[in-house]
């Protein structure tokens, strides 16, 4: 999602608002997840509703209110007082409404995971998977089929996480899959994996090595890329005979190659010495 101005803003509102609201033990965030999934449905098929949600014309109060009653008896009194709040702010575009929901459902089910002691699962769940699509081409065509229905992809996803990944990443992957508005598989699961390192406030390393990693290195290499970055880091590990230089990382956009990351681990073991 790439909002603008007020937008952006009204975005930073609403992640603080769901933070505050989870974290409250009374308040399930994986059912909270699912009742913002669903809200971001219908606004995504509602254009004139999300239109008049987001018409700065409007007063604010106006708008939360209409809300209110939408959404009421439909979804929880929290789900409503969050949605609420929400289209309270003042937004650039309407769209950018429902990329600020659909974010905060996919956070919720990483808040989820995280009370649960279960985010590096979910993190290293959402990677894997991605590494298995971009493998199988006949996979990844089922699963952006425009022609195949959501529930046809829904019960395919079922057969290959249901009781082999967490529930919170099956959640994720058949939302961005039977509802992708407008992104590429790839995307998403990028776009996931970030937002599943901010819930510790780390930037994710995708480490692709011509041989497996030990953990004593992959400590060293985390350590001496924290240090490089100034934050905490969750490594990717990926194995490709192939890679040029033995080792490649990549953070975000930045590649570092193998003489580099040869470096960096010779600066981890200093520090680990």
């Amino acid at each position: 999602m790439t909002a603008h101005g007020a937008s952006r803003e009204a975005t930073a509102a609403a992640r603080e608002r769901l933070d505050a609201l989870t974290d409250s033990t009374s308040v399930d965030a994986g059912s909270l997840a699912g009742e913002l999934a669903a809200v971001t449905a219908l606004l995504d098929r509602e254009v004139s509703l999300r239109r008049v949600l987001t018409d700065p014309a409007q007063a604010a109060e106006a708008k939360a209110e209409l809300a209110g009653r939408i959404f009421g008896g439909q979804v929880s009194g929290t789900a409503v007082d969050l949605v609420a709040g929400t289209v309270r702010s003042r937004w650039s575009q309407s769209r950018d409404l429902v990329d600020a929901l659909e974010e905060l459902a996919a956070t919720a089910d990483l808040t989820a995971a995280q009370k649960a002691g279960a985010l590096d699962d979910v993190e290293d769940e959402l990677f894997r998977f991605g590494r298995i699509v971009s493998s199988n081409t006949e996979l990844r065509s089922a699963l952006t089929d425009r022609a195949a229905s959501a529930s046809a992809k829904s019960e395919l996803l079922r057969s290959l996480l249901g009781g082999r990944a967490n529930v919170a990443t099956e959640r994720l992957v058949t939302r961005l899959v039977t509802a992708p508005r407008g992104r590429s598989l790839e995307a998403g699961l990028e776009s996931l994996s970030q937002l599943a390192a901010e819930r510790r406030d780390r930037l994710v390393a995708t480490v692709t090595s011509a041989v497996p990693l030990s953990d004593r290195q992959k400590q060293r290499l985390g350590a001496a890329l924290a240090k490089l970055y100034g934050r905490q880091m969750h490594l990717n590990i990926d194995v490709d005979p192939e890679v040029v230089g033995g080792i490649r990382v990549q953070v975000g956009d930045e590649v570092i190659n193998g003489a580099i990351a040869d470096r960096l681990e010779d600066a981890g073991r200093r520090m680990a010495s």
